[in-house]
């Protein structure tokens, strides 16, 4: 017997014109490239989302085609996200922290037909326009009044010159909800970027799923501030699910700074945002360093690495809940969410706390395992590690242009997602990642995870961040080495560092070294770049001998 209910389909235009209608008024505010605060509404920014796909189809592009964005965290980006993808085409936002050359393998990979892009981007766009052979038309997120007298990119379009001269008169047509409405690639850390597109249907319920209680808590009275980029993985999801709960929609543009980001906490009363745990150090001085509090925000989701438990802790001396989170890039993104239950809400502060620090439970829609090296499932105790796998409507199946599928057998289980990542889940459904399988350490055939390590590191008041890398040692194959940054101003040294991990951890986990640099290398998406640290510091502890 089948079902009797309408096959409606799950688009992301069903988003923007639900907010439109229920949330008309409700505001959209950015920080413009041209400095100023922008404020519009949701009413407002579907019609000129709508205006956008009647210019996207006077430009000949077609249904399926790449609209690709080099933009910050901007209105007219969200406009993009909706127009295109609304209108049957596909949103390609495009990190543009990247290595020029990557930028220019992954819009040639995509087949970009149209490039939108910021005046700060415009630079970048001159210099790589020549390899940009697939991209029919050039656009620069601009008034008219803003565009350059001369520009080497040939044809260069005015957006708003293109959206203005639009009606608005379009009806969002009904789509396959399995057709791509975005597509994003991986950071490529190994090898080249690898794309994932992502389906109407599984952008809609991801949508819901993370604005769910136990997940982001997201609803009609939050102001949301996404710190997190648009370009990475779609801002976590959130100009879509706050367009489908109603919420004030707060863009910070490219001024990332704490001083930036706490003004604009303050000024729009933002309650929710976002981010990745390098731009909360430089938030968290400022308001450290001014005396100040937070006035409005309730809770700052924490994501894209592991977050720091003294990071954890400073929010809270402030009012502020962390929701430490997890996902991936072929998770559209988010998996996982560090919530209590009832039954935890009265245990003593460091238990809550030893929850909290994990990486979370799984939201509705994503079923989880760790399994051993056979495949094999490991039981849910909190204390048996293996390899993570995944699978649910909005994970990846393949990547883009790839013929054979990402995903693993897993003996009588069917097909799963390996996420590459080394974690345990306790009864409660608390996951937790102790490791990347590649950033483990083997000493004398124990396995050191960083990332605990890392943490005791980041505990210490004179560290700023902290890393932590397997190096080559003569006897034990492997050691681990510390990589910190100390605090402006701060004085330590390697064995006052050494000495503060007594007691906190297993004396053959400590350290054997530490070496103290001005800053660690970040990856495009904010994340400690370890590939770079491993390479230029493998042989440190076979050069120099530290003393145990």
């Amino acid at each position: 017997m089948m079902g009797s209910m309408m096959g409606t389909p799950l688009l992301v235009s069903s988003l923007i014109r639900h907010a439109a209608r229920h949330a008309a008024d409700t505001e959209i505010v950015s920080r413009r490239a041209e400095g100023d605060l922008h404020r519009t509404t949701w009413a407002a920014l579907e019609l000129r989302a709508r205006r956008l796909a009647q210019a996207l189809e006077r430009l000949g592009v077609a249904a399926g085609e790449r609209v690709g964005t080099l933009a910050w965290n901007g209105y007219r980006h969200v406009e993009i996200y909706y127009g295109s993808a609304g209108s049957g085409r596909v949103c390609h936002t495009i990190n543009p922290r990247l290595h020029p050359e990557q930028i220019a393998w992954i819009v040639h990979h995509a087949q970009d037909a149209v490039l939108c892009f910021d005046r700060s981007f415009l630079p970048l766009v001159e210099s790589l326009w020549p390899q940009l052979g697939c991209v029919r038309h050039f656009v620069l997120l601009a008034d008219a009044a803003d565009m350059p007298e001369a520009s080497t990119v040939p044809g260069l379009l005015c957006y708003e010159t293109l959206v203005q001269a639009e009606d608005g008169g379009y009806e969002w047509p009904e789509l396959d909800e399995d057709a791509a409405c975005g597509i994003c690639y991986t950071s490529g850390t190994t090898g080249d970027p690898k794309g994932v597109a992502y389906s109407h249907r599984a952008t809609v319920l991801h949508a819901m799923a993370s604005a769910c209680p136990d997940a982001l808590g997201l609803s009609s009275r939050d102001s949301v501030l996404p710190v997190v980029p648009m370009f990475h993985v779609n801002a976590w999801g959130l100009p879509y699910s706050a367009a489908m709960v109603g919420a004030k929609l707060v863009l910070p543009g490219g001024q990332l700074d704490g001083a930036s980001l706490y003004e604009l906490f303050e000024r729009e009363q933002v309650t929710f945002t976002a981010g990745v745990p390098t731009v909360w150090l430089g938030v968290l001085e400022h308001v450290r360093r001014h005396g100040l509090r937070f006035s409005s925000l309730q809770r700052a989701m924490i994501g894209g690495s592991a977050c720091p438990p003294s990071m954890m802790e400073a929010f809270e001396s402030y009012g502020v809940e962390v929701l430490h989170g997890w996902g991936m890039t072929e998770m559209s993104p988010i998996g996982t969410v560090s919530r209590l239950k009832a039954k935890h809400l009265h245990l003593p502060a460091a238990e809550r706390h030893r929850l909290l620090h994990k990486q979370g439970r799984a939201l509705f829609g994503v079923e989880m395992e760790v399994v051993d090296d056979d495949g094999r499932p490991l039981p849910w105790d909190g204390a048996s590690a293996g390899a993570l796998v995944v699978r649910g409507p909005w994970i990846i199946e393949r990547y883009y242009r790839h013929e054979r599928s990402a995903l693993m057998e897993l003996p009588g289980r069917g097909a799963w997602f390996p996420t590459g990542d080394i974690a345990t889940i306790d009864a409660d459904g608390f996951m937790q990642i102790t490791d990347r399988i590649k950033d483990l350490i083997k000493s004398g055939g124990e396995w050191i995870g960083s990332i605990d390590l890392e943490n005791v590191a980041m505990a210490h008041p004179a560290v700023q961040e902290a890393a932590v890398i397997a190096a080559r040692h003569e006897k034990w194959g492997e050691r681990p080495l510390l990589i910190a940054v100390r605090k402006p101003d701060a004085a330590l040294t390697r064995e006052e560092l050494l000495a503060f991990f007594e007691g906190r951890v297993a004396k053959w986990q400590v350290p054997d070294d530490v070496v103290f640099v001005e800053a660690l290398p970040h990856a495009a998406t904010g994340k400690v770049q370890k590939l770079k640290l491993r390479e230029q510091f493998k042989d440190h502890l076979l050069h120099s001998h530290p003393a145990h």
